[in-house]
């Protein structure tokens, strides 16, 4: 006859829980952290920076969450885009790229200046998407930026990308 190491150790009785109440405690432990993104996201209010001061757009935060062609260090730091038309050319032609989006708002518009709202599919994470046509330095400065969080995985920089693909090659943006 052979005794295991668990002879004689007391066990401990628990109290039974019905698979019911333990798959109802589960979901709450998973779809926590959900629910709390969705609220942080519907909380995330337009930033009153947004806009042209002095010839410039906003600066962005310390965050990684954010590109602009105005930025000096090279975390933020993004190329503006070529100007090779007239700047009320170039924003008609970013009002229709933008249009082409999934998700996406033009807010804002003038001459010169482009201001759109892009969400993500999900948790409806808002991010901020602004044009500047520099007419004297041949350029359309662009930023993007999301509204809550600390990183985007590299998402802001790969919209301006797309945008700026899309303006060269005269088609629509992905």
């Amino acid at each position: 006859m052979v005794i295991g190491w668990w002879e004689g150790v007391e066990t401990i009785q628990l109290p039974a829980v019905s698979k019911r109440k333990l798959y109802a405690v589960l979901a709450v432990i998973i779809l926590l952290p959900f629910a709390g993104l969705a609220v942080l996201s519907a909380m995330s209010a337009r930033p009153r920076n947004l806009g042209v001061t002095d010839g410039r757009l906003a600066p962005c935060p310390k965050s990684p969450n954010c590109v602009s062609s105005q930025a000096e260090d090279a975390q933020h730091r993004i190329d503006p885009i070529r100007l090779s038309v007239t700047p009320a050319a170039a924003i008609s032609r970013l009002e229709e790229v933008l249009s082409k989006k999934p998700r996406t708002t033009v807010v804002t518009k003038t001459d010169r200046y482009l201001h759109a709202e892009v969400t993500s599919r999900i948790y409806r994470f808002v991010d901020d998407v602004e044009f500047l046509v520099d007419e004297q330095a041949g350029v359309i400065h662009c930023r993007s930026a999301s509204r809550v969080g600390y990183s985007d995985l590299g998402v802001n920089r790969a919209r301006i990308e797309q945008i700026r693909t899309a303006l060269e090659a005269g088609g629509p943006a992905h």
